[in-house]
């Protein structure tokens, strides 16, 4: 039985900027890469019909899951921005115990609490909840979506992954959102230089530190 890798996401294409070489290179060894994002992302286009943005989100979230070698993805469809609230509306908390309980991973991968973003920093918590509550027993990482540097809890055990031969497909993932062309172009140079920096400080081209929960 392969191992399960999980990650815990805001949004259809936060674990790749996050942790998209690290997921291809997993999935290269042969772990089943397993995806939960909490909302569609449906409010990127309000002019839009929700089913209609709602489809092609969940279908651009396929395809990079895909290139990625990922093993399928499942969405929670909650509102966003109202992420501590529908937390609690849906029982997310209850929910999430239950698929960790099920998928059985070795690692999970989610959001910095350092994280810009309200959704991400909401997710960051509900994870970290469970971990204290001892609902989640294998290692935790948090990744970065939005902040360029970790600042807090940076003395925390760190996870270091040379992403130099996964890069490539990292970036094919992350272009497969089409809609998101706004978001590719304002975080593409994060991405980049996150990466290329983290490579030259463990001494490889192109790396992803996480650091953990």
């Amino acid at each position: 039985m392969p191992q399960t890798i999980l990650a815990i996401c805001a949004h259809n294409d936060d674990q790749i900027i996050g942790a998209g070489g690290t997921l291809a290179k997993y999935a290269r060894q042969g772990k089943r890469i397993r995806t939960i994002i909490c909302s569609f992302g449906e409010s990127s286009h309000p002019h839009l019909h929700r089913e209609v943005i709602v489809e092609r989100r969940v279908k651009e979230s396929l395809r990079a899951d895909k290139i990625l070698g990922g093993s399928g993805v499942a969405y929670f469809g909650l509102k966003e921005g109202s992420f501590p609230a529908e937390f609690t509306n849906n029982n997310i908390k209850k929910k999430l115990a239950w698929l960790v309980a099920k998928e059985k991973p070795t690692k999970i991968f989610t959001h910095s609490s350092d994280d810009a973003h309200p959704d991400h920093r909401a997710v960051n918590k509900i994870v970290t909840e469970l971990v204290r509550e001892k609902k989640i027993p294998c290692p935790v990482f948090e990744f970065q979506v939005w902040n360029v540097i970790k600042i807090t809890h940076r003395n925390n055990p760190r996870l270091v992954v040379d992403i130099t031969d996964t890069f490539s497909t990292k970036i094919r993932a992350f272009g497969a959102h089409t809609s998101q062309k706004l978001a590719f172009w304002s975080l593409i140079w994060n991405v980049v230089f996150r990466a290329r920096i983290a490579g030259l400080l463990h001494g490889s081209t192109y790396a992803e530190v996480f650091y953990k929960i």
